[in-house]
């Protein structure tokens, strides 16, 4: 696939995110043809490479740019993508968790869209008498939401608390973590070459 058609996918998304459907009628307006399974791969392949972010709108995507810095920084697009093959009633739980020990303060809903979860995902949850999160009602969430500056956060945007953290909890935490530090920092030269099943009994 030329660097033409990742040029024009760039300038259709500037500034705001699309469907692959509305990303399809933009190139076609602007001249460029390509088969919608043919740009669903491509999409695809520029979301694995870390240059667009996929988040899930049921029943479709939408994708959004990643300029160069989030794609060094923007610990939602990391963390969702650790997590995005997770069954939901996992998935969620595990995010706001996460978020909220790495940040020490409830998680919005804004972030929940920036980490690939939906709304409607969260209201499904918060409806089941199983559901593992809960509204916050943390008296500075006010502040809170004054004091983001890297993403725009609503005004009376909701944030979400965990009810309780479990054991299990806490280890897919650090495993989702262990993996994020490992995808900003470069280990060659530091791990064997050879894999280990398990560590060596002094």
């Amino acid at each position: 696939m030329s660097q033409n058609l990742s040029e024009k996918i760039n300038d259709v998304l500037a500034d705001r995110q699309l469907s692959i459907s509305a990303i399809t009628r933009e190139l076609k307006d602007k001249g460029f043809v390509e088969h919608r399974l043919v740009l669903t791969g491509y999409l695809r392949a520029l979301r694995d490479l870390k240059k667009l972010q996929e988040i899930e709108v049921p029943p479709s995507k939408v994708y959004r740019r990643l300029e160069h810095h989030e794609k060094c920084t923007d610990i939602y697009s990391m963390v969702g993508d650790q997590i995005k093959n997770l069954d939901m009633e996992v998935r969620l739980p595990l995010a706001i968790y996460i978020i909220s020990r790495l940040f020490k303060r409830p998680v919005f809903r804004e972030e929940l869209l920036h980490l690939g979860i939906n709304n409607k995902s969260v209201a499904n949850c918060l409806e089941s008498s199983a559901c593992m999160i809960t509204l916050s009602r943390d008296e500075n969430l006010k502040l809170y939401r004054s004091e983001i500056t890297r993403i725009s956060i609503p005004v009376n945007d909701p944030a979400y608390e965990i009810k309780a953290e479990d054991g299990q909890m806490v280890s897919m935490a650090n495993i989702i973590l262990m993996e994020t530090i490992k995808d900003l920092v470069d280990l060659s030269g530091l791990t064997p070459k050879t894999k280990q099943t398990k560590l060596v009994e002094m």
